[in-house]
């Protein structure tokens, strides 16, 4: 399968659910790599695979000039709507992160909280993200550790999921410092920390329908298998989360790393 069909189906795949109804669950991880990033007043801002909008909000509260873009028309849909609530005044577009629809060194940020990380061609959204940030400019990412929580959640649904496609990358590759150095140290001046956002809930089964009714690709793998396997899902995910059952409820461990850094000027 081509990386061009593999895309479009990821974009029926994140318009298949509400994600604005989770949005809350990352809002901790987006505060900090927006916090990391420094806004400016003034300063050309892009956000990739916004989603629902919430990075983009935060920068543009802080007097950036944001643009928002993302593969699925209807998350950017959802992202208006809810910058309309806000009374923010921002640019957001659909759009592919391996051939992102600006000129060369438009930005001077470019950020991607766990967004960017899902695209099947790695080195093309890692060569858009540098070719479109200014020399001096600063991207930020966040990328979830293999090792974690969430970790957990991505290897236990794929047991469901057909066989992943040759040469695609993976989004939990990008939770490896080196790896991101990889795609992007040629390019950016790169530093590194690691942080937590635990997943609290008040029951393993609350916890995992939740999240499934509304994350679009939890949702898409549910709604495509027969009334047995989702039986089987559902079982395997509850689980999932169980494991991390605590006196007071679920309590997840969800490792993440918030990559920076500075646009080479050569």
């Amino acid at each position: 399968m081509a990386f061009e069909e593999l895309t479009a189906r990821y974009a029926t795949v994140w318009s298949s659910a509400p994600f604005e109804n989770i949005a809350e669950l990352l809002s901790e991880m987006h505060v900090t790599l927006v916090d990391t990033l420094v806004p400016r007043v003034g300063e050309e801002w892009l956000d990739v695979g916004c989603g629902a909008g919430d990075v983009a909000f935060l920068a543009a509260r802080n007097g950036a000039a944001v643009t928002g873009s993302d593969l699925s028309q209807t998350l950017i849909e959802a992202a208006k709507r809810r910058a309309a609530e806000q009374d923010l005044d921002l640019t957001l577009e659909v759009g592919d992160c391996q051939s992102l629809p600006y000129a060369d060194a438009s930005f001077d940020v470019v950020s991607s909280s766990v967004g960017a990380i899902f695209a099947p061609d790695h080195a093309r959204a890692a060569a858009e993200l540098a070719r479109v940030c200014r020399p001096g400019g600063r991207v930020g990412l966040t990328a979830w550790r293999a090792s974690s929580g969430v970790g957990e959640i991505f290897r236990a649904m794929a047991a469901f999921l057909p066989p992943p496609v040759p040469g695609a990358g993976l989004p939990l590759e990008w939770g490896d410092e080196s790896y991101v150095e990889a795609m992007l140290g040629d390019t950016f001046d790169l530093s590194f920390s690691e942080h937590d956002t635990r997943q609290i809930g008040t029951d393993a089964t609350e916890t995992w329908i939740h999240l499934r009714d509304n994350f679009g690709p939890a949702f898409s793998l549910w709604t495509s298998l027969d009334d047995e396997r989702r039986a089987e899902l559902d079982a395997t995910m509850i689980a999932c989360f169980d494991r991390w059952r605590t006196e007071d409820g679920i309590d997840m461990e969800r490792l993440y790393i918030v990559a920076t850094g500075i646009r080479n000027t050569g």
